[in-house]
């Protein structure tokens, strides 16, 4: 028996800001299991930066890539059973077959049965998932807050990568700057215990805003935007300052390439620690990773926020509008019933305290 799927694909290179134009729904047939295949039915997919960032390297054509919460619909492998709720990257479908699922290559397929009773599975798509980690390894393997009082920046800030990094520094007695884009997402910001949080889009000079909120300096910068945001935050960095690069979401989007300020010499003088990472490299560590956020969470020291769109062909506007700064939180599209998470009654926000 054969099994109709969808797919979206990017029908067109983007140039510059994608445009739902960009993508296409198609049909595929997926062929019948097999011993040791899984078929899952995509309950969530996740929407992050990084999509944008890869796209370059893909061919008209191509499946979008990402990360899926789904549910097994039919197993002919013995650690997979009907209804089991697993994570696996297999793009934009909202049916896939698993052929092997212990394979490590990206990423094996892995049950989602770690999340604190009371919350919902699709945080294992952002605050105990990859957004998550990438928090906690970027700001604890690469910054290393070493004492109490440290001023930590971030942009982005209410971001799902952005939102855990500070309160991760503030959980470890750091004093935390954050940098969004509305008014909402800076009172969001104020809710999660951020010292300060600055609408950057109205603040006037950044130059100024931090002589004033970093009179001492900046002794950690997690980096999620670049750009000329970037090239005046690092003038502010402290002796032995370590600034974590997650993503440059300011130039995904260019169709040039962007020159700013020669970065070594500040490097050198202040002796500054720079490195940019994929969290990946961290696989190894992952389930203590989630573990450690996990008690976060289920004590209540760890908020979070979903923005939910609703529908599996809605993607690439999920996509564009998270790339527009229209999420607060992690962005997550609903594909089918099901599954925990979100408002479940299309676009939304669910806060979590």
């Amino acid at each position: 028996m054969t099994t109709k799927s969808s797919k979206i694909v990017m029908a067109r290179r983007f140039d510059g800001m994608p445009q739902v134009s960009d993508f296409a729904l198609q049909e595929e047939t997926l062929a019948p299991l097999e011993d040791g295949d899984v078929l899952c039915e995509t309950v969530w997919l996740s929407v992050d930066p990084y999509m944008r960032s890869y796209s370059r390297n893909m061919k008209e054509g191509d499946v979008m890539m990402g990360q899926t919460l789904s549910k097994v619909v039919e197993s002919r492998h013995p650690n997979y059973v009907v209804g089991d709720l697993v994570l696996y990257y297999s793009g934009w479908r909202d049916q896939y077959v698993v052929k092997n699922p212990d394979d490590p290559r990206p990423w094996p397929l892995q049950k989602v049965n770690y999340i604190p009773e009371g919350h919902p599975s699709t945080l294992s798509l952002g605050v105990l998932g990859m957004p998550g980690a990438t928090a906690y390894f970027g700001l604890n393997e690469i910054c290393k807050p070493v004492k109490s009082g440290e001023t930590v920046v971030v942009n982005a800030a209410a971001g799902a990568v952005g939102a855990v990094v500070g309160q991760l520094a503030k959980s470890q007695g750091c004093r935390v700057v954050g940098f969004a884009g509305t008014d909402e997402k800076v009172e969001y910001l104020r809710e999660l215990g951020f010292d300060e949080a600055v609408n950057y889009k109205t603040m006037g000079s950044l130059e100024d805003v931090l002589c004033s909120l970093c009179p001492n300096g900046i002794d950690i910068y997690f980096d999620n935007v670049g750009g000329s945001f970037s090239d005046t935050v690092m003038s502010h960095m402290n002796q032995f300052g370590r600034v974590s690069v997650c993503g440059c979401i300011s130039q995904y989007n260019n169709t040039g390439q962007s020159i700013g300020p020669r970065l070594q010499g500040l490097l050198i003088s202040k002796q500054i620690r720079m490195e940019g990472f994929l969290v990946h490299r961290w696989k190894d560590q992952w389930m203590e990773c989630m573990e450690a956020l996990g008690a976060l969470v289920r004590e209540g020291k760890m908020k979070y926020r979903e923005t939910t769109v609703d529908g599996f062909e809605r993607a690439p506007e999920a996509l564009i509008g998270m790339l527009q700064g229209e999420n607060i939180g992690k962005m997550i599209v609903k594909c089918q019933s099901g599954g925990s998470g979100g408002d479940g009654d299309g676009d939304g926000e669910q806060c979590k305290q």
